[in-house]
């Protein structure tokens, strides 16, 4: 069967027409999609118009305080400069809004709002779907499971390797003090991992030391002739930046004195303060995200809609000067026994429901 010049005309239009259409359909299309993030971004700003921001790019937001490895100093600006929480744009029509005030947490943390999905996702294939990521009633669930395995007696039995590693580290430190007699070395090791091995090391060692007779009473007793409080002033180790709330800083044979005679964790009352101080400065979940489920009202009458995703974050919260005076500074005397603060002004691991 021959084929025409006219056939191959006719065919050819045909496919030209097919063309145009899908053009045109494509261009529909797109224009839809174009007004459809359009629409969204529009509702997204008229959600967080009561709430101020930094400046942002139209398309990239506020990307670029992700991408200079300053994330946690923007953090700090933010708590500093505006008030309570403020919106965190990611590309042109994806914001979040960042909490770091004690009052709209205590808010958001009394509610049973999910985990962001979109914050946890990316993490599933990693660590699976174990306690971190899920959610409520499974969570529960699963808590009350583990909740045997965070008994203290877990970890007796690496008490004494912890004791044994606090000797070498400190037997290190005198050594590096003898060539350098300041104690600005402290100012290099990570406070939290100081105060967690010191905790254990006197423990250990004080239960060690209860359990045998000693004729040498217990330093800053009555019994052994000391002043009361003499032995927990000594519990200032000389870290930089803290206010001392000891006349002297301790010598190194003093902190392993210490080892040797204190037990128990209520006896170390500045010790404990200690911990929590570096757990401010370095909270071990330092944000975590929630997808609204219902909308918010804010004690300052500030509100979002059902859907909007809010991010806590502890580390700004932790370093918000308006909840804790020079926040950079360390100073275990904020959690002194007689001190008194917000319920959710200090969150290191989190709180509420999951």
């Amino acid at each position: 069967m021959s084929v025409s010049v006219l056939d191959v005309i006719r065919f050819l239009g045909g496919v030209s027409g097919l063309l145009q259409v899908a053009s045109v359909l494509g261009l529909v299309l797109l224009l839809l999609k174009a007004a459809q993030l359009y629409l969204h971004r529009q509702w997204l700003l008229r959600a967080v118009q009561e709430f101020p921001s930094p400046p942002s790019h139209w398309l990239f937001g506020h990307m670029h305080e992700l991408q200079n490895g300053q994330e946690l100093q923007e953090l700090q600006k933010r708590a500093e400069k505006y008030p309570c929480a403020s919106p965190r744009w990611l590309w042109g029509s994806r914001v979040s809004l960042v909490v770091y005030d004690p009052d709209y947490m205590k808010v958001i943390l009394g509610r049973s709002d999910p985990k962001s999905d979109g914050s946890y996702r990316f993490m599933a294939p990693w660590i699976g779907y174990g306690l971190l990521l899920l959610n409520g009633q499974t969570w529960f669930q699963h808590r009350r499971m583990l909740t045997p395995a965070f008994h203290y007696d877990i970890l007796k039995p690496y008490v004494g390797l912890m004791a044994d590693s606090v000797q070498v580290m400190l037997g290190k430190w005198e050594e590096l003090l003898s060539q350098n007699s300041s104690l600005e070395i402290f100012g290099h090791i990570s406070l939290m991992t100081l105060d967690t091995l010191m905790k254990c090391a006197f423990s250990y060692q004080g239960n060690k030391q209860a359990d045998r007779p000693s004729d040498q009473a217990e330093e800053g007793s009555a019994a052994g002739g000391g002043k009361p409080g003499e032995g927990q002033e000594q519990e200032a180790l000389g870290l930089p930046r803290h206010p001392p709330l000891c006349p002297r800083p301790p010598t190194l044979p003093a902190l392993q004195g210490q080892l040797c005679f204190r037990g128990h964790l209520e006896q170390m009352p500045y010790t404990t303060m200690c911990i929590k101080e570096a757990l401010r400065l370095y909270p071990p979940v330092p944000g975590v995200g929630r997808e609204l489920s219902k909308p918010i009202t804010f004690p300052d009458g500030r509100s979002l809609p059902k859907g909007f995703l809010v991010l806590l974050s502890f580390y700004a919260l932790h370093h918000n000067p308006k909840v804790w005076p020079n926040p950079e500074v360390f100073d275990p005397s904020r959690f002194a026994p007689d001190s008194s603060r917000h319920s959710h002004a200090f969150l290191p691991f989190s709180g509420g429901s999951r």
